[in-house]
């Protein structure tokens, strides 16, 4: 089997960039939105957020077992979902465009609008979540896929935290900004879908082009690396999500160094994208699982210098801090390459290839340990 072409990791790496245009900015702005543009009150607003997001993690399962039922013989298994990366794109931008009429009405719109922004989403971020174990049965290079992957996420959320972040002050027409965005966004994230889908080439065929549930829920019982990784991952991100969310009290309440909060921002970008380039060596050398278990002994080990860095010595707990960004950037890079791996382990054992559920199930375990973190 070839290695991956610079022009695949690449386009891998640009349709994380598309899902981000839309993950992101609903998960950093659209609450904003909700309340000081559309006028929902704060407490409707939350409640349309996190049962929505509950709502994601089911439509993420239901994406996976009808991607595990489809197959292409021109396009593959796939890639034919991500031509349709349009769909979730205007749809976000109809959830930043609340009309003014009565608040009930106001509540039905964002529950409508942004339940089928799950929808269509999960339909097509988890066939691309899925290409990973198609494209390259290579470690190191599904390595570099998850770094890719990395890079094309983390440079829209810096994007939007630097840039758009600060044009979001008091008198300035939020509305508008928010039009420009998305619509922007809707533009840049389908042509961005639609360059995934093409040089991103099938390499693994699958040997079960329809597979029945009974297939589907057997192999899943057989597989205990996923069960593993599902568990291992819903408590890691649970914990960085709720880490990550105190940060900026722990460092304004405890160490009494807020202006390093954008320090610790700057840094967060540093380490991510030098361990998305650097990554795939020790992968290669070590292997995804024992890179995934030195990144998560850093995040212990950061954890207990926050939990026992004395008031004055901010160093302590800024060290803490940034054992923990290693940590969650190694195991979140890895996370990607070990998800293929229980998809061979699976039909190993089975002789039944599921990938769609076994994607779908990571993703609703990380979108719960987000929410149990928040």
């Amino acid at each position: 089997m070839k290695r991956l072409s610079r022009l695949s990791v690449f386009g891998y790496g640009a349709g994380d960039a598309a899902n981000s245009m839309i993950i992101s900015t609903g998960n950093m702005f659209l609450l904003v939105y909700y309340t000081d543009v559309a006028g929902i009150g704060a407490a409707a607003a939350g409640t349309v957020l996190l049962l929505l997001r509950v709502f994601n993690a089911f439509t993420d399962i239901a994406a996976g077992r009808i991607v595990d039922r489809v197959h292409s013989r021109r396009w593959g298994k796939f890639r034919p979902f991500l031509m349709f990366g349009f769909v979730p794109m205007l749809l976000s931008v109809a959830v930043f465009h609340v009309p003014d009429v009565e608040p009930s009405l106001k509540l039905l719109y964002a529950y409508c609008t942004y339940g089928l922004v799950c929808v269509a989403y999960s339909m097509v971020n988890v066939p691309y979540g899925c290409l990973v174990g198609a494209m390259t049965r290579d470690a190191r290079d599904r390595a570099r896929l998850g770094g890719a992957r990395t890079i094309g996420g983390l440079s829209v959320g810096a994007t939007l935290g630097f840039f758009i972040a600060p044009l979001l002050g008091a008198g300035q027409d939020m509305q508008q900004i928010f039009t420009w965005l998305t619509v922007a966004f809707a533009v840049v994230g389908s042509a961005l879908y639609a360059f995934t889908g093409a040089v991103c080439v099938e390499q693994v065929p699958g040997r079960v082009p329809r597979i029945t549930m009974g297939q589907s829920m057997a192999a899943l019982k057989a597989n205990s690396p996923l069960v593993v990784l599902c568990v291992s991952s819903i408590l890691f991100v649970t914990g960085t999500s709720a880490t990550g969310a105190a940060q900026f009290y722990y460092l304004r309440d405890v160490l009494g160094r807020v202006d390093l909060f954008p320090v610790m921002a700057a840094a967060q970008v540093v380490i991510t994208l030098a361990l998305a380039v650097l990554i795939p060596r020790p992968v290669a050398r070590w292997g995804k699982r024992a890179v995934y278990s030195g990144g998560a002994s850093l995040g212990v080990l950061g954890g207990v210098l926050v939990f026992l860095a004395p008031t004055g010595a901010p160093l302590v707990g800024v060290a803490g801090l940034i054992l923990g960004l290693l940590a969650s950037a190694s195991a979140s890079i890895v996370t990607w390459a070990l998800i293929a791996d229980t998809v061979e382990y699976g039909e190993w054992k089975t002789g039944v290839r599921v990938q769609g559920i076994n994607y779908a199930l990571l993703a609703a375990t990380r979108k719960l340990g987000m929410g149990f973190g928040a």
